[in-house]
C-alpha cells in the first residue's frame, strides 16, 4: 500500500517522522513521492508558532482533498498541532481519520489498520508524565529522511521551562530524557548505517539527564558518543546559556569529535524582558558565558535565537538588543517575530507590540546580523577547515559542503571547487578562497 508522508516543522518533530516511516515501512507500506498515488497520507503536524500553526492547516487541508481527487482512503493526523487542536481537527475537516498526539506515534500503524477496517481510532492521551519516554524510540526501525551522512539523536522530549510565550510543556509535556544506554545504542546503530555527523537535539538538550541520574549527564553521554566508531562530527544544538557549565565546556575539548559549535538561544538581552519571557537568565549572565565560551574554547562558533516583539518591548529595549549583538558578534544568528500564542501566559499580557512594529524590528534584527556575518565570513579567507560534503552542482561544477561552523539546513554553506570527484558524505580537507554573503567558497587542498 502507497504511503504519502509530510513532516512539518523542527528537527525534534523530524525524528518522530523517521520512526513512524520505519514503523510503516516494517509492516509494508511503501513510500511514494506522489500525494495523488498514495492510498495513506500522514501529516506529522507543527503548532510552535502562528506561522507553522497555518502551514500545518494548510498541509492538512491540501492533503484532505485526496480523498476526492486522488487515490486516498486513510488520511492521519499526528504531532503537535494533532496534540493541542485534536477535537477541531476531528469537528471541522471530516476527512480525516485519526488523530494521534505527541506521546502517541507508536500508535501510527495500529491507527491506520483501524482506519482501513473502517473503526474510527484517536489518541488523545496526555502529552507524557515525568519518568516516561517514548516507548517507539527503544526497539522501532527508523528510516532516515537526511541522506544518510548525518542524523538527528533526540536525547529527550518536553520542557519543564515554562517561558511565558511557549506552547511545548502542554503539547510535549515535562522533561524526559532517554535513559543513556539506548541512546549510545541509538547512535551506535546509526553509525554502522554510514552516519557521519550526530546532531543532539532536545527542548533542551543541556538539562539531559537531570530526570534520570540526579544531575545533568549531557557531558557523560558526549564522552560515550565520541567513543563510536565511525562517528566524525557530534553537534550541540537547544543549550540553554544558564545550564551550560564547566563540565559541558571541559567535554567539548577533550573530545575531539564534537564540534566547537553551539546553538544557544537566549531570546532576548533586555533583563526586563527576559523576566516576563520567563527566562532564568540576565544579560550580564549571557555576556559572562559568551565570553568564558570564547576563552575556552577560541575557535567555538555561537549561534543564537531571539524573538522580536515581546509584549511591552520598548523601542528603547529593542535598541538594547541592537547593541547587544553588536557587542557579541554572534556567528549565527535567527530572529522570529512575537507570536502570541493561545493558552500561553504571555498572550494575556495587556500590552501587546503592532504586527508591523514587530516585522520592522526583526527586520532590523536580522539587517545587524548580516553585516555581522559577512564581516566574519570574509575573515574566514585563507582559512583551512575540514568540510562535509553535501551534493554537487553539476551545472556549475561545484560541490556544496559544511564546515563545522554550520548545521544543516539552519545555516550556509560552502562553495567547493575540485577536479577530483566527491561524493556525498565525504570529509574534505578545504583552503577558503573567498565568501558570497552568507556562503563561503573554497578549494579542496
Amino acid at each position: 500500500m502507497d504511503l504519502f508522508f509530510v513532516s512539518l516543522g523542527c528537527d525534534k518533530n523530524l525524528v518522530d517522522s523517521e520512526y513512524m516511516i520505519g514503523m510503516l515501512t516494517e509492516h509494508g507500506f511503501r513510500i511514494t513521492g506522489d500525494e495523488k498515488a498514495a492510498e495513506v497520507i500522514v501529516v506529522n503536524t507543527c503548532c510552535f508558532i502562528n506561522d507553522a500553526k497555518e502551514e500545518s492547516i494548510q498541509t492538512i487541508l491540501e492533503m484532505a482533498e485526496y480523498k476526492k481527487t486522488g487515490n486516498c482512503r486513510v488520511l492521519i493526523i499526528a504531532g503537535c498541532l494533532a496534540q493541542r487542536y485534536q477535537k477541531e481537527i476531528r469537528a471541522e475537516i471530516p476527512e480525516v481519520d485519526a488523530v494521534i498526539g505527541t506521546n502517541a506515534c507508536g500508535d501510527i500503524v495500529h491507527a491506520i489498520q483501524q482506519a482501513l477496517s473502517g473503526s474510527a481510532y484517536d489518541n488523545f492521551q496526555p502529552p507524557g508524565v515525568p519518568g516516561e519516554h517514548p516507548a517507539y524510540f527503544t526497539n522501532a526501525k527508523r528510516s532516515l529522511t537526511t541522506g544518510g551522512h548525518y542524523a538527528y539523536l533526540k536525547i529527550a522530549e518536553g520542557c519543564d521551562k515554562h517561558c511565558t510565550y511557549c506552547v511545548i510543556p502542554s503539547v510535549r509535556g515535562p522533561y524526559r530524557s532517554v535513559p543513556m544506554e539506548e541512546l549510545l545504542a541509538q547512535a551506535e546503530q546509526l553509525a554502522q548505517a554510514g552516519v557521519k555527523e550526530l546532531i543532539l537535539v532536545a527542548q533542551e538538550t543541556t538539562l539531559y539527564g537531570v530526570d534520570l541520574y540526579g544531575q545533568k549527564s549531557l557531558h557523560r553521554l558526549l564522552d560515550g558518543l565520541n567513543r563510536i566508531e565511525g562517528l566524525a562530527w557530534i553537534r550541540l544544538l537547544y543549550c540553554y546559556p544558564e545550564e551550560i557549565d564547566d563540565q559541558l565546556i571541559r567535554a567539548i575539548q577533550r573530545n575531539e569529535k564534537i564540534c566547537h559549535y553551539l546553538d544557544m538561544p537566549i531570546q532576548h538581552a533586555n533583563d526586563e524582558i527576559l523576566r516576563r519571557m520567563g527566562r532564568r537568565t540576565t544579560r550580564r549572565d549571557i555576556t559572562e558565558k559568551i565570553a568564558k565560551l570564547r576563552r575556552e574554547i577560541p575557535d567555538i562558533c555561537l549561534r543564537t535565537t531571539l524573538i522580536c516583539g515581546f509584549p511591552g518591548e520598548t523601542e528603547a529595549q529593542h535598541e538594547e538588543l541592537l547593541d547587544f549583538i553588536d557587542e557579541m558578534e554572534f556567528d549565527r544568528l535567527g530572529a522570529f517575530v512575537y507570536s502570541p500564542e493561545e493558552g500561553t501566559a504571555a498572550e494575556a499580557f495587556a500590552d501587546q507590540i503592532d504586527e508591523e512594529v514587530k516585522l520592522t524590528r526583526q527586520e532590523e534584527v536580522m539587517a545587524l546580523e548580516q553585516d555581522i556575518i559577512f564581516d566574519k565570513a570574509k575573515e574566514m579567507e585563507g582559512s583551512v577547515l575540514y568540510a562535509i560534503v553535501e551534493g554537487k552542482l553539476p551545472e556549475e561544477n561545484v560541490y556544496v559542503a559544511r564546515t563545522y561552523r554550520d548545521a544543516p539546513q539552519i545555516d550556509g554553506y560552502v562553495f567547493v571547487s575540485s577536479d577530483t570527484e566527491l561524493m556525498t558524505g565525504d570529509f574534505i580537507k578545504i583552503r577558503v578562497t573567498g565568501a558570497v554573503e552568507y556562503d563561503l567558497t573554497a578549494e579542496v587542498v
